[in-house]
C-alpha cells in the first residue's frame, strides 16, 4: 500500500518541536513519548531492513514501526492478531452492541483523573450489565461482555465512553441451561441507564472521599467535599446516555465491527485532508445531523489539532479492551466450553469464521511492490536512538 498524502506524523514532524517547547509545562511525559514515537515511526530513526525481491531482484528499504498504541500507522497488525485470538471464542448467537457514555461534566474532570474515572467507567458498565442480566425479571442469567474504551468524539473532543459486545443470552444460575434473550431485544436501556448513573455517582463520591481525584484550574474548588456534593447534585437527575443497537448479523459481522473499533486511535490518517496556512483539515461526523449532511469537514489550527489528539493519550499500562463475566480471563475457556456444550455446537477450531493460516498459506511479511513476490531481508540496520521524551529546555538560572 502506498503512503497516504497526509499523516498525523507529518503534522507532528513539521510543527511538533516548536509546540513542545512552547507547551513543555503543560504536556505529560506520556504525551511527549507519543509525539516522539509517531514522529519517528517508519523512519531511519528507528532502524529497519534492506530487502531484495526473490523474483525481480528489486531492492527496497523498510523502516521499523514505533508500535505505539496511539500511532495511526501501527494498529492494523495488532488488530489482526487480536481478532485471530477472538475468532475462536465467537458463539453462533446474536450479539448486541451497547454503549455507556459519561455526561460532559464528568468527562471534563476525567481528563486529569484518567486512570480513576476510566477504571470506574469500565467496572460499572460491566457491573450494570451483569446485575440487570442476572435479575429474573429481565434475563436471569450470567452473561459475558467485552468492553472497548474510546475517549474521543469525531471532532477529537474528549468524550469518554465504552462500547460493549454481548452475546444474546447467558448461563442460568446453576450453570446447566443457556438462557436466550428475546429476539431483537437484550436488556432495557432505561433500566441500565438508571443503575449505571446511581452506581457511578456512588463510586465517584467514594473516590473523592478517599482523595483519589485531582482538581486544577476552574475545577480546583471541587476538592472541597461540600462543593463536590453540590456539583454532583444535577447529575443525579439528568439523563445518562446508555443505548443498545440492533444485533449484529452473525459472528462475521461481529468480527468486522471489532476490526474497526478495538484498535482505533483518536483520528486515522485516512480522515486527514490538508495541512496548510489555515491549519489541519479533516473529515468528521456530526451525529446531530441526518443523512449525508452528517459528514462534514473541520479545520483546526495546527496547535489545537495537536492538543486535541494528545487529549486521548491513555495512562501507562492502562488496558482499553477488557473482558467480564463469562469472558473474564480467569474462567473464559471453561465457560465457553460449557456454553458450546449446552448449545450443541462443535468447538470453534473446526468452524472458524476466518481462515486459519497454515505453513503453506502464511503471507510473506514483505511483498515486492513491482511484481508481488516475497522479499527477503538482506541487511538489518539499527535504530539511531531509543524513543524517549525530548529534553525540556530550561531557562538559565
Amino acid at each position: 500500500m502506498g503512503r497516504l498524502a497526509l499523516e498525523v506524523a507529518d503534522i507532528f514532524r513539521a510543527h511538533g518541536p516548536a509546540w513542545r517547547q512552547a507547551q513543555h509545562a503543560h504536556l505529560s511525559l506520556g504525551q511527549l513519548k507519543v509525539m516522539s514515537a509517531i514522529e519517528q515511526c517508519r523512519s531511519a530513526a528507528l532502524g529497519g531492513h534492506v530487502l531484495r525481491c526473490a523474483a525481480c531482484e528489486q531492492v527496497d528499504i523498510a523502516y521499523n514501526s514505533c508500535r505505539n498504541r496511539h500511532c495511526p500507522k501501527c494498529q492494523a497488525r495488532a488488530a489482526r492478531r487480536w481478532l485471530e485470538a477472538r475468532q475462536a471464542e465467537l458463539l453462533p448467537l446474536d450479539y448486541y452492541h451497547v454503549v455507556f457514555t459519561l455526561p460532559a461534566p464528568i468527562s471534563a474532570i476525567a481528563y486529569t483523573n484518567k486512570a480513576v474515572i476510566y477504571r470506574l467507567l469500565f467496572e460499572l458498565a460491566a457491573e450494570t450489565l451483569g446485575t440487570i442480566a442476572a435479575d429474573p425479571k429481565h434475563l436471569g442469567a450470567q452473561i459475558g461482555v467485552t468492553l472497548v474504551l474510546h475517549t474521543w468524539g469525531s471532532a477529537l473532543t474528549h468524550h469518554p465512553h465504552v462500547h460493549g459486545i454481548v452475546p444474546g443470552g447467558g448461563l442460568s444460575p446453576d450453570g446447566e441451561r443457556w438462557v436466550a434473550c428475546k429476539p431483537g431485544f437484550f436488556l432495557p436501556v432505561r433500566v441500565l441507564s438508571r443503575l449505571f448513573r446511581r452506581r457511578f455517582l456512588e463510586e465517584l463520591e467514594e473516590v473523592h472521599r478517599t482523595g483519589q481525584l485531582q482538581f486544577f484550574g476552574e475545577f480546583a474548588p471541587l476538592a472541597d467535599a461540600m462543593a463536590f456534593a453540590d456539583w454532583l447534585a444535577p447529575l443525579r437527575t439528568c439523563e445518562w446516555v446508555v443505548y443498545a443497537k440492533r444485533p449484529f448479523a452473525g459472528p462475521a459481522a461481529v468480527l468486522a465491527y471489532l476490526s474497526r473499533y478495538t484498535h482505533r486511535v483518536a483520528i486515522s490518517n485516512q480522515r486527514l485532508i490538508a495541512l496548510d496556512e489555515r491549519g489541519v483539515s479533516f473529515r468528521w461526523k456530526d451525529y446531530r445531523a441526518k443523512g449525508r449532511t452528517r459528514y462534514k469537514t473541520m479545520t483546526l489550527a495546527v496547535e489545537e489539532f495537536m492538543r486535541r489528539f494528545l487529549l486521548h493519550v491513555l495512562p501507562g499500562g492502562f488496558h482499553r479492551i477488557r473482558h467480564y463475566g463469562l469472558f473474564a480471563n480467569a474462567g473464559r475457556r471453561e465457560h465457553l466450553a460449557k456454553v458450546r456444550e449446552l448449545l450443541h455446537v462443535v468447538p470453534a477450531a473446526t468452524e472458524s469464521p476466518l481462515p486459519v493460516a497454515t505453513a503453506a498459506t502464511v503471507e510473506p511479511t514483505f511483498v515486492c511492490a513491482h511484481c508481488g513476490a516475497a522479499m527477503i531481508i538482506v541487511e538489518i540496520f539499527a535504530r539511531g536512538q531509543s524513543i524517549r521524551a525530548p529534553p525540556i529546555l530550561r531557562a538559565a538560572a
